[in-house]
C-alpha cells in the first residue's frame, strides 16, 4: 500500500479486497492510518500463508529504491490496482 506521497507499507493478508477496504476506510491502525496508506500500488500472489509471510520480510527488508523499482515494473505511474480488483 502506499499514500499519496508515495510513503510505502508492506503487509500479508488472506482476503485482498476486505483488507484495501479497511486501509481505505482508515480501519488498519498505527502506521497505516498515520499515514493514510490509501493505494494499492503492488500486489503479489503466494501458494501459502508461510511463503507469503517469507516474502513480506525479504520486501521489508529491501532498500526503498528496490521497492520503487518493483512498484514501477507492474505500475510505472503508480495506479491504484485496488480499482481494478474491486471493480471500481
Amino acid at each position: 500500500m502506499a499514500s499519496n506521497s508515495r510513503r510505502l507499507c508492506v503487509g500479508v493478508t488472506g482476503n485482498l479486497s476486505v483488507r484495501i477496504s479497511q486501509h481505505r476506510k482508515g480501519e488498519v491502525p498505527g502506521f497505516a492510518r498515520k499515514y493514510q496508506m490509501k493505494r494499492l500500488v503492488y500486489v503479489d500472489e503466494a501458494t501459502n500463508a508461510l511463503d507469503a509471510i517469507k516474502c513480506e520480510k525479504q520486501i521489508k527488508g529491501w532498500v526503498r529504491e528496490k521497492k520503487v523499482g518493483l512498484i514501477e515494473g507492474l505500475s510505472p505511474r503508480w495506479q491504484d490496482l485496488g480499482d481494478f480488483l474491486l471493480g471500481e
